[in-house]
């Protein structure tokens, strides 16, 4: 073990740790690996006892730095259960290339009695109720702080892995939707914006276009002056509530600083309206009716 390779910080924890992972003075941090590997295996301590055929009681010690010094035996079952290997050699050996394994984003937090969060789930910081699965379920999130029946937690995790695959999956999204406004093939007065994926994937779509107010209001407005009206923000379903309407609108309110437009009117209903609201539109007075036109031929003979 004195000679695994590998990369950490003097604190004894990796910023990027592998199967090959060391601190300094080439002493291993076994238990910031093996809580990295189980990660990434997406083993709980639990499960992994039960591929390894060791005590979960023992990986409890050796994670929590109990077990000062485990048996090399023990950690090469444990590793090679989370999917990674051991490498012993000599100073001077060129070690073979490692895939690295990102270190437990949450390692350095506890809970109110000290402990760690499980290293396979994700964990993250309470500010409000809503932030709190508990709360959610005992509909005082509403409640004003004042009349909360308990505090709430530094933090909170997901036990539901599905749940917790989905919150993944849409901060994936978060991270790598992208905002493009399309001018090929558009009439000057339009506007549209795209938000994608790398891969080309169509997540959502913002249309608009230009109107000229002086229609409207006549010689009480300025020649040169230009609105913008919203026609409308459509964002796939299983994308919704991941910031990705909220994006297209901000694309649009900049683009429109850019060419000195400082108006913009939309009319949205249900969950259109908090979307244009957070983003800075203020309701008007005026109440429009909701038209629509039919042309089927069984709405003609009527």
């Amino acid at each position: 073990m004195e000679n695994s390779t590998g990369t950490a910080g003097r604190d004894c924890r990796p910023t990027e740790v592998g199967e090959q992972a060391v601190v300094d003075e080439q002493s291993v941090d076994v238990a910031a690996v093996l809580r990295a590997l189980r990660r990434q295996a997406d083993l709980s301590q639990r499960e992994l006892s039960a591929r390894a055929g060791v005590p979960k009681s023992t990986i409890a010690r050796i994670e929590s730095g109990d077990a000062a010094d485990p048996r090399l035996r023990t950690v090469e079952r444990l590793v090679r259960a989370a999917g990674g290997w051991l490498l012993v050699g000599r100073p001077g050996d060129r070690p073979p290339e490692v895939v690295p394994v990102p270190w437990v984003p949450h390692d350095g937090m506890r809970d109110e009695a000290g402990r760690r969060y499980p290293a396979h789930l994700d964990v993250w910081k309470v500010r409000d109720p809503k932030d709190w699965p508990g709360a959610w379920w005992a509909e005082w999130w509403k409640l004003p702080p004042e009349r909360w029946p308990r505090p709430v937690p530094a933090a909170t995790y997901e036990l539901n892995r599905q749940y917790r695959d989905l919150r993944r999956w849409g901060e994936r999204i978060r991270h790598e939707v992208t905002v493009r406004r399309v001018a090929d093939g558009l009439p000057a007065t339009s506007w549209q914006f795209l938000a994608e994926l790398p891969d080309g994937r169509l997540l959502g779509e913002l249309r608009a276009h230009e109107r000229n107010p002086r229609l409207l209001y006549g010689d009480l407005i300025d020649a040169g002056e230009r609105e913008i009206v919203l026609d409308g923000v459509l964002v796939v379903g299983t994308c919704r509530q991941l910031g990705t309407g909220r994006r297209l609108v901000e694309a649009l309110t900049a683009e429109m600083d850019r060419a000195g437009i400082t108006v913009a009117h939309a009319v949205a209903d249900f969950g259109g309206v908090d979307l244009l609201l957070a983003c800075g539109y203020r309701l008007e007075a005026s109440r429009p009716y909701a038209l629509r036109l039919d042309c089927s031929p069984s709405r003609r003979a009527v």
